[in-house]
């Protein structure tokens, strides 16, 4: 082998070599920004892109969805109260361009405005509406983050709190509270419950004197109609019975008198008149014509 195929094999190669580097397959979750001579030439891909060697270069720009990890930030809110709040923002890339000229790291960019909004809003608010408003905080930090990101070709898709950490007297003083709380709900509830149950009770004994008066009632009803209806039935058999049959029931009472061992015997009215009506019509019988 000659000198001179040596040399030019090597070339050949180095050729090759940088042919290849720059023949780039692009994924479809990705872009390439390319440029020649440092001037923007655009976006390509996804596909196979050829870039001419050594006058252009690509960047590589992830259309994905990504998520920035904020590591806990000492806030200090309205009533000047420290909490640590960890916090996710979640962010996509919408025009790879402007994520390439606009900013020189997004990423690092993203998470400094981020920490500085998320201190002016904790600011703005007493400790109790940071623990109790976690959405509200998500929502206005996604909406500030957004129209500073818009004009680096990055959308903020949403902000999501982790955790919230009070100060340890404040967390002790949340605790007490809370039991006090609950021992107060507790009390109620059972107040609440022996007054229902004393209110039961009282309409229950109210309901049994009601039935019981009730009942009493139409026993007394029934008894007095029974009383009645058996007057009426002796007053309708002593209509049925003639004089002579009273007479006879008279004279049977007589006799139970008569055994009796007392000196003295009572012969009422009803039973003399009777004998008067029995002679007098004896007498008529007898009278001649």
């Amino acid at each position: 082998m000659t000198l001179e195929f040596i040399i030019a094999l090597l070339f050949i190669i180095i050729i090759l070599v940088i042919i290849i580097q720059h023949v780039k397959v692009i994924p479809e979750y990705k872009r390439l920004v390319v440029f020649r001579l440092g001037k923007l030439m655009g976006v390509r891909g996804p596909g196979l892109v050829f870039l001419v060697p050594i006058i252009d270069r690509g960047i590589e720009v992830d259309l994905r969805e990504f998520v920035l990890d904020i590591p806990p930030q000492t806030c200090i809110t309205k009533d000047n109260a420290p909490v640590d709040v960890d916090l996710l923002v979640y962010m996509k890339i919408f025009d790879p361009n402007l994520a390439v000229t606009a900013v020189q790291n997004y990423v690092t960019a993203a998470t400094g405005i981020a920490v500085t909004t998320l201190r002016a809003i904790v600011g703005d608010m007493p400790l109790d509406d940071v623990l109790a408003k976690r959405e509200y905080i998500n929502s206005t930090l996604r909406a500030k983050l957004d129209e500073v990101t818009d004009r680096w070709g990055i959308k903020v898709t949403s902000v999501e709190i982790k955790e919230i950490k009070p100060p340890r007297d404040v967390q002790e003083a949340m605790i007490k509270q809370m039991a006090a709380e609950r021992t107060k709900r507790a009390m109620i509830l059972e107040a609440e419950g022996k007054k229902t149950a004393a209110i039961l009770e009282a309409e229950g004994q109210r309901e049994a004197m009601i039935k019981k008066g009730e009942g009493e009632m139409q026993y007394e009803v029934l008894v007095a109609e029974g009383k009645k209806r058996a007057l009426e039935l002796i007053q309708e058999a002593a209509m049925k019975l003639g004089p002579n049959a009273l007479l006879l029931q008279y004279m049977e009472t007589l006799k139970s008198i008569a055994q009796s061992p007392a000196t003295k015997i009572v012969i009422p009215l009803e039973l003399l008149g009777a004998f008067s009506r029995i002679l007098g019509s004896e007498k008529e019988e007898r009278k001649p014509f």
